[in-house]
C-alpha cells in the first residue's frame, strides 16, 4: 500500500525541513561530519585559489564535499545500527566497516585528486 502524504510544494518543504534536520542532527552528534565539513570549506577556499580551470576548481572542489556526504551516509547506517542494540552482531559490525570503509575511499580520492591537479 502506498504512502499517503504530502505532495507538491508541500512535499519539497518537508523533504528540505526534514534534510536541515539530518544536517543539524548529524552535526552534533558525529565529530568526523564536523571535521569534514570544516575540511569541505577550507579546501574549497584553496581551490579558488589554487586551480587553474574551471575543471580543476570544480574536481578539487567538489571532491571534499563527496567525501562529507558519503560520512553522512555513514553516519546514517551506523545511527540504525546502534538503534538495533548495543549488543555486538557481525552483520552490525560488518555494516559500519563497510560504510567506514566508503569514506576512507572517500578521503583516499579526494587527497589523490588534489595531489594530481597540484602536482600537474
Amino acid at each position: 500500500m502506498a504512502k499517503t502524504g504530502a505532495t507538491g510544494l508541500k512535499r519539497i518543504f518537508n523533504a528540505g525541513k526534514y534534510s536541515m534536520q539530518g544536517f543539524k542532527a548529524g552535526l552534533k552528534n558525529e565529530a568526523a561530519l564536523r571535521q569534514e565539513l570544516v575540511l569541505g570549506i577550507v579546501l574549497t577556499l584553496i581551490a579558488i585559489g589554487v586551480a587553474d580551470s574551471a575543471v580543476e576548481f570544480l574536481l578539487l572542489a567538489l571532491m571534499p564535499w563527496l567525501t562529507f556526504t558519503v560520512e553522512l551516509l555513514n553516519s546514517a547506517i551506523e545511527a540504525v545500527v546502534d538503534r538495533i542494540g548495543d549488543e555486538y552482531h557481525e552483520l552490525s559490525g560488518r555494516a559500519k566497516d563497510i560504510g567506514s570503509a566508503a569514506v576512507f575511499v572517500m578521503l583516499c580520492l579526494t587527497a589523490l585528486t588534489w595531489i594530481v591537479i597540484l602536482v600537474a
